[in-house]
């Protein structure tokens, strides 16, 4: 399944990377949001991907949900999941659960755990029924340690519901390893000095 993902991934954010390209791999246009909300032209993103000003870049649901994470208002971020809403994440198996219930129950926790939560995004890509996210998640736990995630969600939308969610959300790290250590750590050796 992760496999299929970052394929599709890939898909998906190639054409960021690809200048002059203004279409996906399908033919189908792509569609970008800044980490501002703005739409219209991105720089050379919004070029890229042929947005004209005015266009949906995302589905309206993601747009109020944020809304509704900022303003911590349980009831109404609940409301834009489905009864039976499918999470995963695929980095953290053990973490798969299905319904809305317990989407609201895990939110309930955040909310009182951390008073200032607060949630931006950074970009989003959608691709059919299927919204990219990249969020950006910060506060204050109510112990006084610092909250920060990063991450990328993929939600399947149908009749402006989340169905389905795919979450690749982590804690950023507080003690910095660098890169070297982290190839290290993976591959059992370390990588050769470059010189700069």
């Amino acid at each position: 399944m992760i496999r299929a993902e970052l394929a599709v991934y890939q898909r998906l954010c190639r054409p960021w990377l690809d200048v002059g390209r203004e279409r996906g791999p399908d033919g189908g246009r792509l569609e970008t949001l800044d980490s501002q909300g703005n739409r219209g032209d991105h720089g050379d993103a919004g070029r890229r991907t042929g947005l004209s000003a005015g266009e949906d870049l995302m589905p309206d649901v993601i747009d109020r949900l944020v809304a509704a994470m900022n303003a911590h208002d349980l009831d109404g971020a609940a409301g834009f999941f489905h009864e039976d809403y499918r999470s995963a994440q695929p980095l953290h198996p053990g973490r798969v659960f299905v319904g809305r219930a317990q989407m609201r129950a895990n939110w309930e926790a955040m909310f009182a755990g951390i008073p200032d939560f607060s949630a931006e995004i950074c970009r989003s890509v959608r691709d059919g029924d299927t919204t990219w996210t990249e969020w950006r998640w910060s506060g204050t736990r109510s112990d006084g340690q610092a909250f920060e995630m990063r991450g990328v969600t993929l939600f399947e939308i149908t009749d402006d519901q989340i169905v389905a969610g795919s979450l690749y959300m982590e804690e950023v790290e507080r003690n910095l390893v660098g890169i070297e250590q982290t190839v290290e750590t993976l591959s059992g050796r370390r990588p050769r000095k470059v010189q700069q």
